[in-house]
């Protein structure tokens, strides 16, 4: 037996005394308790209940989609578009309650209300056998809209960017860091594959200013839990995780064996430490991607009638089309959770549309829709869509009155997202905004209703996963949206 070392032998006697302290004071918080008292335990990777998808691909569009562009047509903007609220109807619209009662603004008065309404930038049409109104900008996702449930009335409460923030962990980025959605889910269940990343990150995510890698972090879950960002390129799509020249696969085994003997040293000295125990995972997981990551990126394996259900024989869908052939087969394989970005470009993203609107969002529009559209038609073909959820989300929506000549502001008051897949109504539109699309009037849904659903969905009770010591407000669940839920 090793003789045990001085060092170590006053860590575990000044940790030891700290430790009875500290026990004495969870269990009287009610934190920490006895076996018979029925302790708190981490969740064992099996659902709650029978769930109805293994597996959620999260499309998110960053800077704002215009909702009444795009998935909520509203004529009376058309019939209204250069006049003033007051020469209009609607005039009540700036005096509603919920104007204020669910604003946080970060910048007092940066983003107004604008007083001309601005005339919806593009046609729509009934579409499918539910005849389902959809923008001309979505024809390919439009046609799929019998698939679709959408949900026309979300709100949140910032009107600055924070809201990508915001939408991702259901909390004010005023309230700091807290788990993502894509991190609940890594956290509540199990692995489907054990040589993947359970939370898997595609696209440039959101920038620093709002939120950054925040949107998919796993905050005081620990940092195991945070989404794994990949590079849809099979020579390098995971940074610093290709062996040097000359390394042998022998070798390298070697080595992640003795670091493993090394942390899990460490580790039994400091088991507290949620740095360290992610640590060693992550060097655990990052030796078996070697070889399985590089293969899911390899598209061309991908047959020529599959390429181009993506658009990637088109140069305006093609790098949109990748990233979302690269999350079918992301999820084909196993990863629990794909959280797709679209639209960086630096702090705001290329949906923000202060100006020229109806250029970006034609543009933003023809790089998404097909890509979107074959990913839903692909994972059907393949069996896959009835135990997937697609969710397609934004942080807000832009305002009915017009932003300088031709753009829209901010607008949390009232927006559209949409899920399809994975136990969801096809053909359903929840929900609904005035007829200007300015607030949500009917079964309104804060932003984490929409991730209630999806863990209700994975089989999961998000009030059975909280923390001991992380109190979690009622805002924080949500509520499963019944009415989309087949």
């Amino acid at each position: 037996m090793q003789p045990l070392k001085r060092r170590a032998f006053l860590s575990n006697m000044g940790m030891g005394f700290g430790g009875l302290a500290l026990g004495a004071m969870l269990n009287r918080d009610g934190i920490a308790r006895a076996e018979s008292e029925g302790p708190w335990r981490p969740p064992d990777g099996k659902p709650h209940f029978a769930p109805k998808a293994k597996r959620v691909i999260w499309l998110f569009m960053i800077g704002g989609v215009s909702h009444m562009d795009t998935f909520d047509p509203k004529p009376a903007l058309n019939k209204f578009g250069g006049m003033t609220y007051d020469e209009t109807p609607f005039r009540t619209a700036l005096d509603n309650p919920l104007l204020k009662k669910n604003l946080r603004e970060v910048i007092t008065g940066l983003h107004k209300q604008h007083s001309r309404l601005y005339p919806m930038q593009v046609g729509y049409r009934k579409r499918g056998q539910s005849g389902i109104e959809v923008s001309d900008w979505f024809p390919h996702v439009g046609s799929m809209v019998d698939d679709i449930a959408l949900v026309r009335s979300v709100w949140t409460t910032d009107n600055n960017h924070g809201a990508q923030m915001q939408f991702h962990t259901g909390r004010h980025v005023l309230e700091g860091q807290f788990p993502t959605i894509g991190s609940w889910a890594h956290y509540g269940l199990g692995s489907l594959n054990d040589n993947l990343p359970q939370f898997v990150v595609l696209g440039e995510p959101i920038d620093t200013c709002c939120g950054g890698l925040g949107a998919h972090g796993g905050a005081y879950l620990g940092p195991e839990h945070s989404g794994v960002q990949l590079s849809v390129d099979p020579a390098n799509p995971l940074p610093f995780a290709t062996p040097a020249g000359g390394v042998t696969r022998d070798r390298q085994a070697r080595e992640f064996a003795l670091l493993s003997e090394l942390n899990g040293l460490a580790a039994a000295e400091y088991p507290g430490e949620p740095a360290l125990r992610a640590r060693i995972r992550s060097y655990e997981l990052a030796f078996r991607m070697q070889q399985a990551v590089p293969d899911v990126m390899r598209l061309d394996e991908e047959d020529a009638a599959t390429q181009r259900l993506y658009g990637l024989d088109h140069d305006v869908t093609k790098p949109f089309g990748q990233v979302c052939l690269a999350a079918r087969r992301m999820a084909e394989r196993g990863v629990r959770f794909v959280q797709v970005f679209h639209g960086q470009n630096g702090g705001a993203g290329k949906w923000d549309g202060h100006s020229k609107l109806k250029k970006t969002h034609s543009e933003l529009c023809a790089q998404v829709d097909k890509p979107v559209a074959g990913l839903l038609a692909d994972l059907k073909r393949r069996g896959l869509f009835n135990d997937t959820i697609i969710a397609f989300v934004t942080e807000f929506g832009r305002t009915p009155g017009a932003q300088g000549l031709d753009g829209r502001d901010h607008h949390p008051y009232g927006f559209t997202v949409w899920l399809a897949g994975g136990g969801i109504k096809g053909g359903v539109a929840h929900g609904a905004t005035d007829e200007i699309g300015f607030h949500a009037v009917e079964n309104r849904h804060y932003v984490t209703d929409i991730h209630a659903t999806i863990l209700h969905q994975l089989g999961l009770d998000p009030r059975k996963l909280e923390v001991p010591g992380r109190k979690r407000l009622d805002v924080d669940f949500g509520a499963p949206i019944q009415s989309i839920i087949a």
